[in-house]
């Protein structure tokens, strides 16, 4: 299975605002306000989610038949992003995700960059074939290692030295999760100690599913707004991990520091950890699973369940949702009978668990659209921010949609669960970052009924409604011609729009393969050329 940065593929065997609004923001408040009653019409292309407004949601109705009435969007809203680059814009820059293992720790404990002179010589090799930059993750686990508000940016300012030296661009991402489990124990950056310190004192600080096994690639978004980690919440603690960088590498912005990823979720995408690699549980192509088990979570669903009158529905997640390796056929929630996801108890659940995530990316992206703000309000070169979503492919031409639903994309057949995404996005101008660039439906298994292409084009749809840009990147290894070439189409659309960028996951030996570097290069040439 290739994992790289994301959930893992394992449909092909190729080798090639305020954070914190003390008194004022409530999850519990927020999602009761977009609660509708009975007997909605779920309608495509509705958003379920209705607009922020001072920290709270904000509803607007229209009756629609009698008593069936729907959520709409602020037709007024406006994006604070450029829209969809249009056919005259006639390039798409190729950034080149960093190598997985950049970064180690050495006996002392300390974190190092590995093989830096090697890395010097890839660096100018890039350039010289014409790519545009080079995309870095930054390690909350390595920069605020050892202690709460101590950062440490050495690494960094040395690592973006050599990239600006070599004439390339920047993708930062902003990581808030560990890759340990990509190593299986041997290698990899973890959370700040400090955090897991905290973490083995209190296990319910990270995600957790029906069975009590804990996640600890990133924070649950139950502790959000709870001061557990030295008298901060979570959100501040990514507040000041972002101003400190902000404050560290404003020089670059704009001029090297293009684009800046914001982490909201395990491999820095918006998503709960549904479908976890590396340890067992899970394999492709399964459905997954709920993860609201914490007990913050809990309590959450709790105090919601009982406000709307239906105390029994606050217990657990739903009962007859199967396991991480289920097929949707034979589960009962996943179908259209009496407990589905079309019950009224299937409706609160979902409406729910995807609203937390939605409230958890409003947060975050408000303090980060803040801070880029305050920094660039001289500058004439700003810096686009972008939030990544996860590829949830498999099962996709199901009514149901499964394995979305578990990881929290409200999206069924009848439902557009990624318009309250891009709404979200639109309102802090930031772009949408997307996998599966390369993937095709020819090359899926039939009998799974994936759609990347289908994903694809509900994506692009949606960031046009909603005024934004879309970035990429693969999902597989692909250094095959015809690999490559659907990457170049899945980037320029046919009517003439393009993404934004395109990020290629990711550097590592294989690249440089003398077979693979024929193919490479064209393409990066035909990328940044007139389409």
């Amino acid at each position: 299975m290739a994992e790289i940065g994301g959930i893992g593929c394992g449909c092909r065997g190729l080798s090639g605002g305020n954070f914190f609004h003390p008194g004022g923001f409530s999850l519990k408040s927020c999602f009761l306000e977009q609660r509708t009653r009975r007997n909605r019409n779920f309608l495509r292309n509705v958003s379920m989610i209705p607009p922020f407004k001072r920290g709270r949601f904000i509803t607007k109705w229209r009756s629609d038949s009698g008593n069936r009435r729907i959520f709409s969007m602020d037709a007024r809203e406006k994006s604070r992003s450029f829209v969809l680059v249009s056919s005259r814009h006639k390039k798409v820059p190729v950034y080149v995700m960093m190598p997985i293992d950049t970064f180690g720790i050495d006996a002392s404990g300390c974190p190092i960059i590995k093989r830096l002179k090697a890395l010097t010589v890839s660096l100018k090799a890039l350039k010289l074939a014409g790519v545009h930059g080079v995309a870095v993750e930054v390690w909350w686990g390595i920069v605020e290692r050892f202690c709460p508000l101590e950062f440490r940016w050495s690494l960094y300012e040395e690592l973006f030295r050599l990239i600006s030296e070599a004439g390339l661009k920047l993708h930062v991402s902003l990581c808030f999760h560990s890759n340990m489990h990509l190593f299986r124990g041997k290698g990899g950056i973890s959370l700040p100690l400090w955090i897991r310190e905290i973490g083995d004192v209190n296990k319910d600080i990270y995600y957790r599913d029906k069975n009590g096994f804990s996640n600890k690639d990133y924070l649950t978004l139950g502790v959000d707004q709870l001061p557990l980690f030295g008298g901060r919440t979570a959100v501040q603690c990514y507040e000041d991990f972002m101003l400190s960088f902000s404050t560290n590498f404003e020089p670059y912005f704009g001029n090297v520091i293009e684009e800046i990823s914001i982490g909201l979720g395990p491999s820095g995408e918006l998503r709960y950890p549904a479908h976890p690699s590396g340890d067992g549980r899970w394999n492709f192509p399964g459905i997954g699973e709920f993860q609201c088990h914490d007990k913050y979570m809990m309590e959450d669903l709790m105090a919601v369940a009982s406000q709307e009158g239906k105390p029994q529905w606050g217990g657990r997640d739903p009962p007859n949702a199967g396991c991480y390796n289920s097929f949707p056929s034979g589960v009962p929630f996943f179908e259209e009978g009496h407990d589905s996801f079309l019950s009224d108890y299937g409706r609160f659940f979902l409406e729910w668990y995807s609203g937390k995530l939605i409230c958890h990316a409003d947060a975050i992206l408000a303090k980060a659209a803040d801070v880029l703000r305050r920094r660039q309000e001289e500058e004439r070169n700003s810096v686009m921010l972008v939030a990544k979503i996860g590829g949830i492919y498999w099962w996709y031409k199901t009514s149901s949609h499964p394995a979305e639903l578990t990881a929290g994309y409200y999206n069924t057949a009848l439902r557009d669960g990624y318009d309250p995404v891009a709404s979200v996005l639109s309102r802090h101008g930031a772009a949408l970052h997307i996998p599966c660039l390369d993937m095709a439906d020819s090359e899926t298994p039939e009998n799974y009924l994936c759609s990347p292409e289908g994903l694809l084009r509900q994506i692009h749809d949606v960031s046009k409604k909603r005024t934004i840009q879309v970035t990429g990147r693969n999902t597989s290894e692909r250094f095959d011609v015809m690999g490559l070439r659907k990457i170049r189409e899945n980037c320029v659309q046919p009517n003439g729009d393009t993404v934004r960028s395109f990020t290629f996951f990711r550097m590592n030996e294989k690249i440089f393969r003398v077979e693979n570097w024929n193919n490479f290069v064209p393409f990066v040439r035909q990328m940044s050329a007139d389409v």
